[in-house]
Parts: C-alpha cells; sequence; structure tokens
C-alpha cells in the first residue's frame, strides 16, 4: 500500500483541502482596527498565496533531501525549513478571520476557508519544537531496525528486510519473533510522539478547534460530528463482506498452522496475515487460493525474467496515463525521482508523490523491485502526479485534492484497470484467462483492498482519542489494540509491553499523516471505477473492466483532476459519477461473485 507524500515535518499548516470554517473569533486588537473591505481582503488572499507558495516550495525541497539523504544536518534543514513555512500559515490563518463577515466571491469565501483549516502555534520556541518533533520521529523510523542478536551488527534488519520475512515465511515462531522485533523499536520515539500531540493540539486550538482531531475531521466540507458519522455509515456497507473474508482466512489459516495457533472465533494472531500490520492479506494468498485453474495477476516472475527495471515498470504506468489522453511525464521526472535505493545512505523508502514547486517538478520516491505489488503501486503513485499536472493552473490554494481521500483514490482507481486484458495488451501476461476463472483474482484483490478498510478505518479513531486525550500515554496500546480487535478481528501476538507504542510502528503514526484518507480513497476508488467504466460504456463484469486507451472516460477523469481544491469534494465527486455522496456498494458490485463464493466456502469449511 503505497501513500501520498508527507513532508517529514508534518505541514499540516499548509495541507490544501476541502474544509470546513474555523469557529471565528475576532481579537482585540482586530476589533481595534477600521473595518476590512473587499479590497483589502483579496489583496490579502493574493499575498498570503504567493507567500505560501514560496515558503511551501522551500519546505518541500528540504523534506526531499532529508528524505533521500538521512542525516542529522538534513533533519535539521527540514525542521527549520517547516518551521518557518508553519509560523507563516498560522500567522496568516488567524489574520484571515479578519475577512470572514465580507460578502466575497464563491472562490475567495472557499480560500479563507481552506486558509483557516491550519494549526497555528504562535510561541516560537513551541512551534521550533514541534517541527523538530516530526524531524526526529521520520529519522527514527526510517533508520529503525530490529537486531535479531544484541551487539551483532550483522544480525540487524530493516522494515523491508522484516517485511520480506513476513511475507514469505510460515514459521509462526519467526514471524512472531520478528513482528514483537520491529514493534519494540516505536518505544524509542513515544515519548517524543506525546509532547507533539500536546503542541499539537495546542496549534488546532488556537485556530478554535478542540484538538487536532477535530480540526482533521473538519476538512470534508461537513462538521466534524458529520464526518465520523458518515465514515460509520460507509463502514456498515462494506461490514459483510470483511466479515466472509475474515471468517474464510481464518479457516485457511487453522488448516495451515493449526488450532493451537488459530482460534477458532475470536481475534486471530496479528503475526500471521503476511503483512506487519495485517492491514493486506494477499501474501497469504498461496495458503487461501481457489483450488484448480484459475486467473493470476502476479507478474513478479515475467517482470524478472524480462529484466524489466524500476524506469521500464514506470513507464508501463505512464503509458496507462498517456493512453487517456494525458500528457507525458516532464523530463525533470525522470532525472530527479528515486526509483530505486541506494547503496550508500539511509532514505525513507516508503512509496511517495512528491510536487516540488506546484508546477511541473514532479518526482516519486520509491525503492520499486520486480514485483505485482511494485507494479501496481507505480500505477497508484503517478496518480498523485497526474493529478498535480492536472490542477497546476489552479491558484496555489486550490492546488490539492478535492478531499484527501481523492488525491489517493486517483492512481487506485487505475490501478483496478490493471486486468488481465490490460496486462496482455503490455505483454506481461500471455494468455487472458476464461472469466469463470476470475475468483482466484477477486480474492487476491478483497486480500489487498477488503482486508485494509477496518485498518483504514481504526487508526485515526485511535488518533482521534489520542488528540481527545481519551486515550493517554499510558493507554495508548490498551486503546489500540480494543480497537483493532473491534474492527479488524486482530489481536497482539503477545502480552502488551509496559511503555510500549505499537501504533507507532505504522509509518503514518510518528509521520503524523491522517489516514482516514485511505479508508476514503478505498469507498472512492470503485465508486470513480464503476463511473467509469460506464462512460467508457463497458458491459460486463466490473473487476474485468479497464478504461486503458479509452479516450472518452480519460476526458471526464482529467475534467474533474483539473478542479483541485476549488469546489466541494460532493461535487468533484458528482462530475465523475453523476453522485454527491459517496457510495461503498461499488465495491459491493465489485466483488459480487466473490461473496457468493466466499459464502459457500465458509460453510463448508466449517463442517471440518
Amino acid at each position: 500500500m503505497s501513500r501520498h507524500k508527507k513532508l517529514a515535518s508534518v505541514l499540516l499548516a499548509l495541507a490544501i483541502m476541502a474544509a470546513y470554517p474555523a469557529s471565528a473569533s475576532t481579537s482585540t486588537m482586530q476589533n481595534k482596527q477600521a473595518a476590512p473591505t473587499v479590497a483589502e481582503a483579496e489583496q490579502f488572499l493574493k499575498n498570503a498565496e504567493e507567500r505560501l507558495a514560496k515558503l511551501s516550495g522551500n519546505a518541500q525541497r528540504a523534506a526531499w533531501v532529508y528524505e533521500t539523504h538521512i542525516t542529522d544536518d538534513t533533519e535539521t534543514i527540514s525542521a527549520q525549513a517547516s518551521e518557518l513555512a508553519l509560523a507563516a500559515a498560522g500567522e496568516i490563518a488567524l489574520q484571515a478571520r479578519r475577512y470572514n463577515a465580507l460578502p466575497l466571491s464563491v472562490e475567495s469565501k472557499r480560500k479563507l476557508k481552506l486558509l483557516q483549516l491550519s494549526l497555528s502555534i504562535s510561541d516560537a520556541t513551541e512551534r521550533e519544537a514541534y517541527t523538530r518533533l516530526a524531524a526526529s520521529m521520520a529519522g527514527e523510523y526510517g533508520k529503525a531496525k530490529y537486531c535479531r542478536q544484541a551487539g551483532d551488527p550483522t544480525s540487524c534488519l530493516d522494515l523491508g528486510q522484516i517485511e520480506k520475512i513476513m511475507a514469505e515465511s510460515r514459521d509462526p515462531a519467526l514471524l512472531k519473533e520478528v513482528w514483537l522485533g520491529w514493534h519494540q523499536q516505536a518505544a524509542k520515539y513515544k515519548d517524543s510522539y506525546a509532547k507533539y500531540v500536546a503542541l499539537s493540539n495546542k496549534g488546532a486550538r488556537e485556530m478554535g478547534f478542540l484538538d487536532t482531531g477535530a480540526m482533521w475531521r473538519s476538512q470534508y466540507d461537513m462538521p466534524a460530528d458529520a464526518f465520523a458519522a458518515e465514515s460509520e455509515r460507509l463502514w456498515q456497507q462494506v461490514k459483510p463482506l470483511y466479515d466472509a473474508l475474515h471468517m474464510y482466512v481464518r479457516l485457511k489459516l487453522r488448516q495451515t498452522y493449526g488450532k493451537d495457533e488459530v482460534p477458532k472465533e475470536g481475534p486471530i494472531p496479528a503475526h500471521l496475515f503476511g503483512n506487519m500490520w495485517s492491514q493486506s492479506w494477499e501474501n497469504l494468498y498461496p495458503l487461501v487460493k481457489p483450488q484448480g485453474p484459475g486467473a493470476s495477476l502476479d507478474i513478479g516472475e515475467t517482470l524478472k525474467n524480462k529484466n524489466i527495471d524500476a524506469r521500464a515498470m514506470t513507464q508501463f504506468g505512464e503509458g496507462f496515463y498517456t493512453s487517456l489522453g494525458m500528457e507525458k511525464l516532464p523530463d525533470t521526472f525522470w532525472q530527479k525521482s528515486q526509483l530505486t535505493k541506494p547503496r550508500d545512505r539511509e532514505v525513507v523508502c516508503h512509496a511517495s508523490a512528491w510536487d516540488l514547486d506546484n508546477l511541473t517538478d514532479v518526482r516519486i520516491k520509491m525503492c520499486i523491485t520486480p514485483t505485482a505489488e511494485d507494479f501496481l503501486t507505480i500505477h497508484h503513485e503517478l496518480g498523485h502526479i497526474y493529478y498535480d499536472l492536472a490542477y497546476r493552473k489552479q491558484p496555489h490554494l486550490f492546488k490539492g485534492g478535492a478531499n484527501d481521500g481523492f488525491h489517493e483514490a486517483i492512481g487506485d482507481t487505475v490501478a483496478l484497470s490493471v486486468t488481465p486484458d490490460y496486462l496482455h495488451n503490455l505483454g506481461l501476461l500471455k494468455d487472458v484467462p476464461d472469466v469463470s476463472q476470475d475468483i482466484g483474482v477477486l480474492l487476491n484483490r478483497a486480500l489487498e483492498k477488503v482486508a485494509f478498510l477496518p485498518f483504514g478505518y481504526m487508526v485515526d479513531q485511535w488518533r482521534w482519542k489520542v488528540y481527545s486525550g481519551q486515550a493517554k500515554p499510558a493507554d495508548y496500546d490498551k486503546v489500540w489494540w480494543e480497537l483493532r480487535e473491534k474492527y479488524q478481528g486482530v489481536k497482539r501476538p503477545a502480552a502488551m509491553e509496559v511503555n510500549g507504542f505499537d501504533a507507532g510502528a505504522k509509518y503514518h503514526v510518528p509521520a503524523d499523516t491522517a489516514y482516514a484518507r485511505y479508508f476514503i480513497a478505498h469507498i472512492l476508488q470503485f465508486q470513480f471505477h464503476r463511473a467509469l467504466c460506464r462512460e467508457a460504456g463497458y458491459i460486463g463484469p466490473l473487476n474485468r473492466c479497464s478504461i486503458y486507451g479509452n479516450k472518452k472516460a480519460g476526458e471526464k477523469y482529467q475534467a474533474m483532476l483539473a478542479m483541485g481544491t476549488s469546489r466541494p469534494w460532493n461535487e468533484a465527486l458528482k462530475a465523475v459519477t453523476g453522485e454527491e455522496q459517496m457510495d461503498a456498494t461499488a465495491i459491493l458490485d465489485y466483488f459480487a461473485p466473490l461473496k457468493v463464493w466466499l459464502d459457500a466456502q465458509n460453510k463448508e469449511l466449517s463442517k471440518e
């Protein structure tokens, strides 16, 4: 699962998203000023955009250097650039309140809303501490290693090496060991995280929000509580499908590991899902795949046999977007992106997309390997890039996704079109299997997409509790595992450790990247896919639809991308789907044949 760019210093202050306005309050000083005018407000917005564009560009570049060359010096440089941007955004956010009551244009009123969705840490010392803590945690995560033997550096494993073990090993003792080993690393920055949370909350309260969690939930053109209710509605739509998949995987894991390792009911130990966070289960596919011949999208061996390297894999991704009528990537993309892991330095390998000048200096940062997973990840990351390019002519404050879930959904929508027909067209799949063999492909994709839904939902539920104070540092792990058991049906493979910080073992927690976007993105991508297939005139099983090469669908998609965040997200949704409400029934439509099969399998396997 790849994600959109995130500055090491967490520039929430520069988040460009659809926003519900913060509650306005006018200071004593402002009361003494002359009444503001429309002309003054327009000039203020012009100056603010120019200033933020410059500072955000500087901070992005500093963060890029830091994440591709992790040293103490680059960490400091990144933190300093972020602090300058944060200070400016907070100052501008407070000033923007002065103009809230003016009869401005729709565009200008929206800009004021976006400006006020910002942290404002007015104390310089605290602001510096906030940015340094953020950069430090990102660095600690990027450098973390689990050493199997104390004092022996040759036994130390980084996350990539541990993930490979998690994906390939079937030794439950080894899986448990490395799972625990990685999670222990996060305890190093638990205290830093608690301090960071306190400073972040202070900044959110300066802007009139109850806490940072409330500020995050207010980024969706609706009140914070309404967004929480909407998320629960969407989860309830897909829960029956997840429950069927969870039951099937449990039964197959019991066959593999035995009844002592996998309980008949209740939560399943988290280390057995082939993934460090049990957030996607596709590595279990060899254990759970249907019997008999079946279709497969695993092109890993083909990529290796054909010596298709990281650049060529990325060019395949670019080719999909250009087949829709979109532009070729700039030459600088190929010159400046990090496509493979350097041998001479520490880097953050977590896949991400970057827009360094809000124009055409776009890049991706990955450590690409010739696997089917990375092939899909490239299509995802390029979705961010093509979104960035599409809205580059918008004013600075509108250069962003309609909401943060949109930005994540764009490339994943394209990845849903990575079908047998598409891969065959590229020469990566020899034969196109019959539709009757699709259960295997659907199951594999469900292990990735459906399995992720409750994890995508619960991460920010945990953080909302942390930011609101419901989960104190002493209870971080307790609350984390309560939520994981409730929504995912997974449990910690060993007793919780004193001063543990299991949530911090997930990149997005120390990086302070809001996670609800990924849950929303999983809903939107299927909704987009269904609509674009309809636009392309496709008739047939939704999982077999690929919009590759369809200019009509591409034109409609591009028109929505070009809107950026200039309009509320439901208008952008309507531009593609004709619908104004997020709807998870597209997921149910896509996986409908699999649901029938899962129910039948569960009935039979339960008899054993």
